[in-house]
């Protein structure tokens, strides 16, 4: 039996998770996404690519992802 102990957003999207985490963590495991060419920011505060592994989430975190685009 798995226990939630907390619940984030990402994008506005709820996601249940069973114990605290990385930024780092979330986008290699238990979130997998590109993490090429995005920008990130938790409760409005950007993160710094460099601070992923050390940025701890916690219950109620509301992060956004932003992926560049090419465009004009």
């Amino acid at each position: 039996m798995n226990l939630i102990i907390m619940e984030i957003k990402i994008n506005q999207h709820p996601y249940l998770l069973e114990q605290s985490c990385s930024l780092q963590k979330l986008f290699t495991s238990v979130h997998p996404i590109e993490t090429k060419g995005i920008a990130v920011a938790v409760n409005e505060i950007i993160i710094f690519k460099s601070q992923w592994d050390s940025h701890r989430l916690k219950h109620g975190d509301e992060i956004m992802v932003i992926k560049a685009t090419q465009g004009g």
